[in-house]
């Protein structure tokens, strides 16, 4: 297969009959009417695929995220790898010279091939807005790690995209595919210790500044396209990996901090918990000392950031007078306690007071329960059904997070409309709903 590496990056894709219309990294419309439906022979026959008849899933991004999901999917035989992108080119060849495909630079080149079906997307998040919907515009169905958006505007225009294109979309929410976390929130869901009057959820930091000092960027690696829609900055080992010294992760202008990172896994326990896969909190305030983040302008170790980062305290109102605080629970998830009892839920685990609530319900675990987050995936490209953690659920989780920060970010109470997915009367904190980005990574004008 020839490879198209060498491409300049600026550079259209070669055409098909879904290419770019532009040779800009400007979010552009995509030839063609409709979504692109799989074509004939790309699905199982007979539940014995054939090597040239299985799903093909190209990755976008194959850092230490995407590595994990890619060693899990040769256990899927369904599917079959059909290419990597990476602004690290080395990093991306080396994984396509393992799985004998294609490797390239500019995640464009890989949306355009025929024989990509379905994408992985597991970059840095302020990449994965515009991304997820050149995907959908390429008739892709996506599985995309959380926190699946940079912001909440982004993260609507993701799911406007994924609708419009008929996408089959997973969000790497894999807690849901876990018995253990399924369980425990069918519980409290289902009123097993009545109704619901406090959640304490793990206190989260939400990210600080990062003017690191430069060093040399390594042979392969597009410094500029990393960067993507943020302001450029001097290269740093420290920034470029995600939990390092500090790592991406930790700074506002590449990331959520820990309030996405983990919080889009124990939010969105919470959500699924209380019945809002389609909903929110409808108030969101803090308490404690004004919201000081650091700048981190030497490499050292993200303790001393998150433990300012988790001041002021986070509180907020779901309907029926449910509060949650962000306090001591466990990050995968959070603590119930309701009228009867309380119900814990962490990462593969649940437990209750009265311990039989939970032990007697992980007996009852059904037949048909799919603990593989990929393979439900899989399923549900061939379904086309909508897999477990949908792109409205991982939407509705994310926006938790974001609200998160954008309360310590302002110090006021915030009344929170979540239909119209706005701030109510607060026209400076509805201006954090979005975020600027760079000339030539805008996010589209039409999706």
């Amino acid at each position: 297969m020839k490879r198209r590496s060498d491409l300049p990056i600026g550079s259209p894709p070669t055409r098909s009959r879904r290419a770019f219309l532009s040779s800009g990294l400007k979010a552009v419309a995509w030839g063609g009417a409709g979504p692109q439906v799989l074509r004939t022979g790309v699905l199982a026959a007979n539940g014995n695929p054939g090597a040239n008849d299985r799903i093909g899933i190209g990755f976008i991004g194959i850092g230490r995220q995407a590595s994990g999901l890619l060693a899990m999917l040769p256990g899927i035989k369904e599917a079959r790898v059909a290419g990597f992108a990476d602004v690290n080119l080395k990093r991306a060849e080396a994984a396509a010279a393992r799985h004998d495909t294609v490797a390239v630079q500019d995640y464009r080149r890989l949306l355009d091939r025929r024989e990509v079906d379905a994408v992985i997307i597991a970059t840095p998040e302020q990449w994965r807005g515009l991304m997820c919907i050149h995907a959908c515009q390429a008739g892709k169905d996506l599985y995309v790690e959380k926190p699946m958006s940079f912001t909440i505007r982004e993260g609507r225009l993701i799911v406007q995209a994924v609708r419009k294109y008929r996408r089959v979309f997973q969000t790497g929410s894999q807690q849901r595919s876990q018995w253990p976390n399924h369980c425990g929130c069918l519980l409290v869901r289902s009123g097993a210790i009545g109704k619901i009057r406090r959640v304490i959820a793990h206190n989260y930091p939400s990210p600080w500044h990062g003017a690191l000092p430069g060093e040399p960027v390594p042979e392969g690696l597009d410094w500029n396209l990393w960067l993507g829609p943020a302001e450029p900055v001097p290269y740093c080992e420290n920034l470029y990996l995600p939990r390092a010294k500090p790592g991406w992760l930790s700074f506002r202008a590449f990331s959520g901090g820990e309030m996405t990172g983990w919080g889009a896994h124990g939010f969105d326990q919470v959500q699924c918990a209380l019945g809002m896969d389609a909903a929110g909190p409808i108030e969101v305030w803090t308490e404690g000392p004004k919201f000081d983040p650091p700048t981190y302008r030497e490499v050292e170790s993200k303790d001393r950031g998150d433990k300012i980062c988790r001041q002021p305290k986070v509180f907020m109102r779901y309907p029926g007078d449910i509060v949650m605080e962000l306090g001591e629970a466990p990050p995968g998830g959070a603590i119930f306690i309701g009228e009867r009892g309380r119900i814990t839920i962490d990462r593969g685990l649940v437990k209750s007071d009265p311990p039989e609530l939970a032990e007697e319900a992980l007996e009852r675990r059904p037949a048909g329960f799919v603990e593989n987050h990929q393979r439900n995936w899989i399923n549900c490209i061939k379904s086309r059904e909508a897999p477990i953690a949908d792109v409205e659920i991982g939407h509705r989780s994310t926006t938790v997070c974001h609200l998160g920060n954008i309360a310590r970010e302002t110090g006021r109470r915030l009344t929170w409309d979540p239909e119209r997915e706005q701030f109510v009367g607060d026209a400076a904190a509805n201006e954090l709903l979005d975020r600027p980005r760079r000339k030539g990574f805008e996010l589209p004008d039409r999706i």
